[in-house]
């Protein structure tokens, strides 16, 4: 699994799953619970992983929604 994107905008993160599933790209949200338990102070953003083979499918797909994704 690599890291595709970071963000605490739950909105963003649920649009980014969704644009991946509709290209048929498996995503996984980490660190979604340390984050609730931090507050909202926005230390600890969430992240997006997928696969290694679909990154860079991935980053695309998220480029072409102008959405940057982790280098």
């Amino acid at each position: 699994m690599k890291a595709l994107m970071r963000s605490n905008n739950l909105v963003e993160l649920s649009f980014c799953r969704a644009l991946l599933a509709d290209a048929g790209i498996a995503t996984v949200l980490l660190d979604e619970h340390t984050s609730v338990l931090e507050g909202s102070i926005g230390a600890i953003p969430r992240r997006l992983m997928v696969d290694e083979e679909d990154w860079e499918q991935a980053r695309d797909i998220l480029a072409d929604a102008d959405i940057r994704a982790a280098d």
